[in-house]
């Protein structure tokens, strides 16, 4: 009898610990904030055909897990910054403690989003970090779960990542503008505010993109071609960079004493190519990054990407508003506002990137561009002053998300009229009405059918601006701040810059 004992024993302990425990995603964990006034998903894993239960808020669901894995879906909820607790549980019991119900939104794009407030050398140190982190210990109903950068050629589950709650310490590692953006939420619509950064520099907008939403569209089905291509051809560069490497690298070296003794630039040093996969160049951002996080239920889109698709700016008016439909279709969750910063004044950044924004932001519904003109840095990518964009990227949120009654944009070129020898513009957007900064507005020129483009005399005339030159008799067109680093100094009185345009954009977008 002992040793039948013994063996059922043993059995039971050997089916036990075979049996998964059910297991949440690791966005549900302690810290967490989540949505109010929609339906909550909430899932994770569990053994086949398993009953899971969540209780929260006075709400008890059940579901039973099917192909390892189950989801429920909270009541809409309502907001709440006292802490609660979550109870998931089949064949193991688990709590989350420290929930908070608020307004979640995603930080996403690529370096300025990406960029820490805290210290991240070779970079400049954002303006005022040391002080605005000390003052984010006012902020701990602010909370971020952050996304390592892993592009991935599929669909990644779960991230293992964590939710941190804003002090003095962990908002070293919050995004900059995230943060800002944030603070200036919570202190203007008393909510906790949940952020899911997710950010990688130098990336494109392709790699946020999936695949299929790119493959079924005729414009942009050639960036997915020339993928598939890289990968084919990626072995055959490879053995032939193994197979040159010891002479390429013999040339780099006499190259580079050449190049010193000359007090030249030296030479880059020759190195092997890298997998495309590894870079994620067709959708792996969206694969590694974005599909983990879906559909964890958020308000909207904080995004701050451009610089990278300055080389095919005019591909990028199909492709950024594509990305957009195609994270929202995949959330499934509607139109949500989508808002983003148009890119800052840098000297090797194109113009036409910024168009192709404006152009974006025009023909897709409830979105908003936050335009930082008047905060960029000439000689760095990355400005320091990061406070301004997260600001201003809130009053688009409080316009758009929340319905309330202020200025986010600044004057939006609408239209033109030729007047004999002078051109008069229209704009929406302007709000209290048009000011310059200084003296006299400042980044005009215009231009006869020539095209030959020369500076302009312009003056506010009520809600327009008339433009003109000695110079252009006949005139046909006008631009304002179409530089690399343009200096506008038009404004509408809530002190918000206008966008840089040009009213030529048909006959000459590239």
């Amino acid at each position: 009898m002992k040793k039948i004992n013994w063996f059922l024993m043993v059995f039971m302990s050997l089916h036990l610990s075979g049996k998964a425990d059910v297991k949440p995603n690791s966005l549900f964990s302690d810290n967490m904030v989540l949505q109010n006034g929609v339906a909550v998903p909430v899932w994770g894993r569990a053994d086949e055909g398993e009953k899971v239960t969540v209780e929260f808020a006075e709400q008890t669901l059940s579901t039973v897990a099917q192909n390892g894995k189950w989801m429920i879906k909270l009541n809409p909820l309502k907001i709440n910054s006292t802490p609660q607790e979550m109870k998931i549980y089949g064949s193991n019991t688990l709590i989350i403690k420290n929930i908070l119900v608020g307004e979640v939104w995603v930080c996403s794009g690529q370096s300025n989003m990406e960029r820490q407030l805290g210290l991240r050398p070779p970079q400049k140190p954002i303006l005022n970090w040391q002080a605005e982190a000390q003052d984010a210990k006012n902020y701990p109903h602010i909370r971020h779960y952050y996304v390592r950068r892993n592009p991935s050629e599929t669909k990644v589950e779960d991230v293992k990542s964590k939710w941190v709650v804003c002090d003095t310490t962990s908002v070293k590692w919050f995004s900059a503008v995230g943060y800002f953006f944030a603070r200036s939420l919570t202190q203007q619509l008393k909510v906790p505010i949940g952020l899911l950064f997710s950010s990688a520099g130098g990336t494109q907008a392709e790699k946020w993109t999936s695949r299929a939403a790119m493959e079924n569209n005729p414009e942009l089905k050639s960036i997915v071609e020339k993928y598939d291509q890289s990968i084919l051809d990626f072995p055959a560069a490879l053995a032939k960079y193994k197979f040159n490497e010891d002479s390429l690298l013999t040339k780099w070296k006499l190259d580079t004493a050449a190049a010193r003794i000359a007090q030249k630039i030296l030479p880059k040093k020759p190195a092997a190519p890298i997998d495309p996969n590894k870079y994620g160049d067709c959708g792996g951002l969206f694969n590694g990054m974005i599909a983990p996080l879906i559909p964890y239920a958020i308000k909207g889109v904080i995004w701050y990407q451009g610089e990278s698709n300055q080389s095919n700016t005019k591909q990028y008016q199909t492709l950024f508003p594509t990305m957009i439909n195609d994270w929202r279709t995949s959330w499934n969750s509607g139109e949500f506002p989508f808002l983003f910063v148009q890119v800052a004044p840098y000297m090797d950044m194109r113009p036409e990137i910024r168009e192709s924004q404006l152009i974006s932001w025009q023909k897709t519904p409830n979105t908003a561009m936050t335009v930082i003109v008047d905060y960029g840095d000439s000689a760095d990518i990355h400005p320091a002053d990061k406070k301004p964009v997260g600001e201003r990227l809130a009053l688009a949120a409080r316009a758009l998300a929340y319905k309330q009654k202020v200025a986010y944009s600044g004057p939006i070129y609408k239209s033109m009229e030729v007047k004999g020898n002078t051109i008069e513009l229209s704009f929406d957007f302007v709000n209290k009405g048009l000011i310059v900064k200084g003296d006299k507005l400042n980044d005009f020129v215009i231009a006869g059918a020539d095209k030959k483009f020369v500076p302009a005399n312009a003056i506010i005339k009520g809600n327009k601006i008339i433009v003109s030159s000695d110079k252009v008799q006949n005139p046909v067109a006008v631009r304002m701040g179409w530089a690399n680093v343009p200096h506008v100094n038009l404004f509408n009185r809530d002190g918000l810059p206008a966008s840089p345009f040009r009213t030529d954009i048909e006959s000459t977008s590239k």
